[in-house]
């Protein structure tokens, strides 16, 4: 084996960097494969895992250094892949790795393996693409369906009741109300459709709708059960920002595990949400007026 040449300073800096980075993937690959049930991708999340520790090791040569994971880095993405999945939590991983390749290029001057390294990196990337195949990714199409139409529906209703009513309570009532009977709808609408298509998973299809909706429900509602009768104004603006957060992190979740465009998804639900609140809030006023109501 040749002799190795030290480093200069500036890039046995940054190798250091790649090295811990490679060590702390390998940490997270390892913890993650734990709780992948599937043995195929099971072991091939392990495989990723040995690779990523071949790499710090390289680096370690080179280095003459022994470095430590980032240990925040490893608990987050495991947190990450237990509570939205593994797909979504490894995919983000991956995406943050956007400056990797530029620092292989610009060390391979001094270390001629970084190039392979990289290459070893993008073929990481694309067995991760082949290999996640999470049953809630399966569903993503009836999340979205219940989601939607829980927004839409119910921003659109509290809009309207909030002018209309004057009433936290009240609105929440009515809310809370129409929110159940429409997620009790939603659901069953879904099983019977998916049944009518011969699928053996209906009944999985329509929990996940109904969870998706009954979840928004929950969290659209909540502003008019926290402020009192006076601010109902308060509670609306609340719930409208709920709504916004809503979809910006329902969307960020989708468009990195099925790699979709973020900002084109996000800014049509906003806008459909939005403006259906905007003209229920409205018809709810007109209506208030048009009865007489006074409450």
């Amino acid at each position: 084996m040749p002799e190795i040449k030290p480093l200069s300073p500036e890039i046995k800096k940054r190798v250091l960097q790649m090295q811990q980075n490679e060590l702390t993937e390998y940490h997270i690959y390892t913890k993650v494969a734990g709780f992948v049930k599937n043995p195929e991708n099971k072991a091939t999340l392990l495989k990723i895992a040995n690779e990523e520790h071949r790499h710090y090791q390289i680096w370690e040569t080179f280095t003459k250094e022994k470095v430590q994971p980032i240990q925040w880095k490893v608990w987050w993405y495991t947190f990450l892949s237990v509570i939205f999945g593994y797909t979504f939590a490894l995919k983000l991983m991956e995406g943050n790795e956007g400056d990797a390749a530029y620092n292989y290029e610009d060390i391979a001057a001094e270390i001629p393996q970084a190039q392979k390294i990289a290459e070893d990196e993008e073929r990481h990337e694309q067995k991760l693409l082949a290999i996640l195949d999470e049953e809630r990714l399966q569903y993503v199409g009836s999340m979205v369906l219940g989601l939607n139409d829980a927004l839409v529906e119910l921003t659109g209703t509290l809009a309207g009741l909030t002018l209309a009513l004057q009433n936290t309570k009240l609105i929440a009532l009515s809310g809370l109300i129409t929110g159940v009977s429409a997620t009790l709808s939603m659901a069953s609408s879904e099983f019977l459709s998916a049944r009518s298509e011969g699928r053996e998973d209906a009944f999985k299809s329509c929990v996940y709708t109904g969870i998706a909706y009954c979840i928004t429900v929950a969290l659209l509602v909540l502003p008019y059960l926290v402020f009192d009768d006076e601010h109902y104004l308060h509670a609306l603006g609340t719930m409208l920002v709920t709504v916004v957060l809503i979809i910006l992190v329902f969307t960020y979740y989708i468009s990195v595990a099925k790699d979709l465009d973020f900002k084109k998804r996000f800014w049509e639900m906003a806008l459909i949400s939005l403006s259906v609140a905007a003209f229920s809030f409205v018809i709810g006023l007109l209506v208030k007026e048009a009865l007489g109501i006074d409450i």
